[in-house]
C-alpha cells in the first residue's frame, strides 16, 4: 500500500490486531482468519485500497467501514452480550441487539 491517511491507518492496526488475537472472521463469520495474507486482504479491502477494486468501490468501502465504527454496529449481539456480561449488566439475557447497544452506551 502507497500512503495511508490516519483513518486507514486505524482501521488496518484494528484488522490486524483481531487477527492477532483470533478475532478476526471472513466476510460470514463463520470461519475465523488464519492466514496473515488474508487479513491484510481484509485490511485493504476494509480501508479502500484494494487493487481489486474500483476508485468508486473503494470509498464506498472506506465509507461503509467508517460507519459502522461510528454507529458501533460491527458488533454481533454476542458480542455486545459478552460485554454487558463483563459489566454485569442486569437483565442482559433478554435484551435484543438495540436493547444492549444502548445499555452499554448508557
Amino acid at each position: 500500500m502507497a500512503r495511508q491517511s490516519r483513518r486507514q491507518k486505524k482501521i488496518v492496526e484494528r484488522v490486524m490486531h483481531e487477527f492477532k488475537h483470533g478475532e478476526l472472521t471472513t466476510a460470514r463469520g463463520r470461519r475465523r482468519v488464519k492466514e496473515p495474507r488474508q487479513a491484510i486482504a481484509i485490511a485493504l479491502h476494509e480501508t479502500g485500497a484494494s487493487k481489486y477494486e474500483t476508485p468508486k468501490k473503494n470509498r464506498e468501502n472506506l465509507q461503509r467501514t467508517e460507519r459502522r465504527a461510528r454507529t458501533g454496529s460491527g458488533s454481533t449481539r454476542a458480542e455486545l452480550y459478552e460485554q454487558a456480561k463483563r459489566r454485569d449488566i442486569p437483565g442482559r439475557s433478554k435484551m435484543n441487539k438495540a436493547e444492549l447497544e444502548r445499555a452499554l452506551r448508557g
